[in-house]
């Protein structure tokens, strides 16, 4: 399942699914399934900007495109939102999904990378702070021992 957290779509592939939805946005006629495939691509891309506007077509498409859809709209949320490091907003989508399919092995997945990153991120970050407290109580050791001299 890491695969699809840490997928990157291909720049060709951006490109055509970016033009067809972009000549539907032109013609005043956008599809659930042209605003899906660049939504898609946009959550997969390397680029922060371009994850955060998939995530807004995903959730335009949630409140107002497809129903039997929904599950993938909420799955690639989870998607996006876990890229982003917004690991909350990815537990909660990925709970509504077994919510409504406890069996759902794909959300099952996910859930098990989130919850992974969550653990190694903190600890990066509890290293991080640790490592700057020592630092500081460094710092602060020696000053006491100059204000001595």
């Amino acid at each position: 399942m890491e695969g699809v957290v840490d997928d990157i779509v291909p720049a060709d592939d951006l490109k055509k699914f970016e033009k067809a939805y972009t000549e539907e946005v032109l013609s005043g006629k956008v599809t659930s399934q042209s605003q899906f495939e660049y939504a898609w691509c946009l959550v997969r891309s390397r680029y922060q900007n371009d994850v955060h506007k998939g995530l807004a077509l995903l959730q335009d498409l949630y409140f107002h495109g497809d129903d039997q859809a929904k599950r993938d709209y909420i799955f690639y949320m989870a998607v996006g939102n876990t890229k982003l490091k917004n690991y909350t907003e990815a537990l909660n989508a990925v709970k509504s999904l077994l919510e409504i399919e406890p069996l759902n092995t794909q959300a099952k997945d996910l859930k098990r990378v989130i919850d992974q990153r969550m653990k190694q991120d903190g600890l990066v970050g509890m290293a991080i702070v640790g490592g700057a407290v020592l630092a500081v109580g460094a710092l602060v050791g020696v000053g006491i021992a100059l204000s001595r001299k």
